[in-house]
Order: structure tokens, then C-alpha cells, then sequence
């Protein structure tokens, strides 16, 4: 499974590509975006090692990482991403995140839709998100893309999950 552009009302979901790396270490250098998932904001050169490593796919032939950069339709920045890991082509573990000077707009829950949708369009059945229990915002996030809160916990997060019939 490979990564392809897909288009929402107001976003372009582009693939991944190492030189977004520049770009993108300024969307994610405010320190606030790691206050739930941890660590800080990388570097470009960091970036540009993880975008290498992402874009060169998993070392398991079973596992394909999907990643995406968001471009607003009416801006050329970019301003967050979406990622997919997809198991078995029937299970994926998603995750986003939006800078935040485009925060509170509904975004990141556009672009969580759309890729759901690409998901569920490409035969996967079962979509799960981890996230911090304070994290009101991507509870959201998951919500508006169809996933529930389970009762299930993983590293302090909660699992939610969206369960397509086969």
C-alpha cells in the first residue's frame, strides 16, 4: 500500500516527501505541540532522517507506514500531517497533528476524515488512534473521523477505534 495525494474541501494530502522536511520543522517547532505526545521539536536535519527513514517504508514487508503532509487549498504552506501504519491491509494505527497557528479550525478533523475514508477505500476494517486522555482536542479529532473510545490503554493512552464489518 503506497501513499496518494487526496483532496478534502480545503486540504491537499500530499505524500511525504524528505525535502518537506525544511518546512515542516517550522510548523513543528512550537514546543506546546509535544505537551501530550512527549519529546520536543526536532530539527530540520532530525526531520529530514525521519522523513528519510518513513519514506524508505518499513522493514517488514507486512507493514506499510503511510505518511502525508496537509497543504491548505488557498495557502502554499504546509501545516500539519497524517500518518497511517497499515497491518495486514486490514489495520491501521493513525495519528495527526496540525501546527499550531491552524489549530481550532477543524483541520486536523478534516484531514482524520479523509483519511479514514482512504482507508476504509483501500479494505481496511479496523482504525486506531492513541491518545492522551487529556487531550480534549484530538479526542475530537477522533471522534469527527468515526472513531470511539475503547476501554483499552496503552503507554497512558486511550485506544479508539473504528471496527468496519468485513
Amino acid at each position: 500500500m503506497h501513499a496518494e495525494p487526496i483532496r478534502t474541501a480545503r486540504l491537499d494530502l500530499l505524500p511525504l516527501r524528505v525535502d518537506h522536511a525544511e518546512e515542516m520543522s517550522v510548523v513543528l517547532s512550537d514546543p506546546a505541540l509535544h505537551t501530550y505526545i512527549g519529546g520536543a521539536p526536532l530539527t530540520t536535519e532530525e526531520l529530514r532522517a525521519r522523513y528519510a527513514r518513513l519514506v524508505a517504508g518499513s522493514p517488514d514487508p507486512g507493514v506499510s507506514w503511510l505518511n502525508w503532509v496537509l497543504r491548505l487549498h488557498t495557502d502554499p504552506a504546509l501545516i500539519g500531517t497524517v500518518q497511517a501504519t497499515v497491518t495486514g491491509r486490514h489495520q491501521a494505527e493513525i495519528a495527526w497533528i496540525v501546527g499550531t497557528p491552524w489549530q481550532g479550525r477543524g483541520l486536523a478533523s478534516e484531514a482524520a476524515r479523509s483519511l479514514v475514508a482512504w482507508l476504509v477505500r483501500h479494505y481496511v476494517r479496523t482504525v486506531t488512534a492513541h491518545i492522551h486522555p487529556a487531550h480534549t482536542a484530538s479526542a475530537a479529532v477522533a471522534t469527527a473521523a468515526g472513531l470511539s473510545p475503547t476501554d483499552e490503554e496503552h503507554d497512558g493512552e486511550r485506544v479508539w477505534r473504528l471496527s468496519l464489518s468485513a
